[in-house]
């Protein structure tokens, strides 16, 4: 059953590399093909507005939050965040205060709306051609840390998390979910996000 048109929907995306789609054609990039799968269900999002950009950690996109002049009234915001403090070996305790920080100011942003944000889980990078020569064990297990964090700190602050990790670690042994810098996804696997993230804003707007 079709359902009545939702029209001019505003959707921030935050993050690093994952958000920007590095790699790949913007048009590829999760927050643009997420869009795409949601015209089709007649929820029609304006062209998505992203803050993101490789190599940042959380304390950058913080700082750049906080100096930027953004809405306060977006009407989707998804947060991706925290490769780049695994890889750079930032403390784990700081990663817990400043995600905090920003899932709390992902939630403002969307106007107190906490269905309307949503936490995905960070990629396992151990899992492409880039990690070989590298302790892959320890990378995997650093960013099951990570997660267990995001997942922790979403579900208390009542915001829907997304796991992107578990399949994406599966997928990876076909080479075409992995981009040609052999690093990050390729469009194929943004589009298996884009799929579960338009699947959960589908379900916040429709239920």
């Amino acid at each position: 059953m079709s359902i009545e048109a939702i029209e001019n929907l505003s959707f921030l995306a935050l993050g690093d590399s994952y958000t920007i789609g590095e790699g790949v054609h913007i048009q590829d990039s999760f927050p643009y093909q997420t869009a795409d799968i949601l015209r089709n269900k007649n929820i029609h999002l304006n062209s998505p507005i992203i803050v993101a950009k490789t190599g940042w950690t959380t304390s950058e996109l913080f700082t750049t939050i906080e100096s930027r002049n953004l809405n306060n009234e977006y009407d989707i915001v998804t947060l991706l965040i925290g490769v780049n403090n695994q890889y750079r070996g930032k403390p784990i305790q700081e990663f817990t205060d400043e995600y905090e920080m920003l899932l709390q100011k992902a939630i403002s942003l969307a106007g107190n709306k906490r269905s309307h944000v949503l936490a995905l889980s960070i990629p396992d990078w151990s899992v492409t051609p880039f990690a070989e020569g590298r302790d892959k064990k320890k990378i995997a297990d650093e960013i099951n840390g990570f997660n267990t964090i995001v997942e922790s700190i979403s579900s208390s602050s009542k915001v829907p998390f997304i796991d992107i990790t578990t399949e994406y670690r599966a997928r990876s042994v076909d080479l075409s979910f992995i981009a040609q810098d052999k690093l990050h996804p390729s469009g194929k696997e943004y589009q298996a996000w884009s799929e579960k993230i338009a699947e959960a804003i589908a379900i916040s707007y429709t239920k």
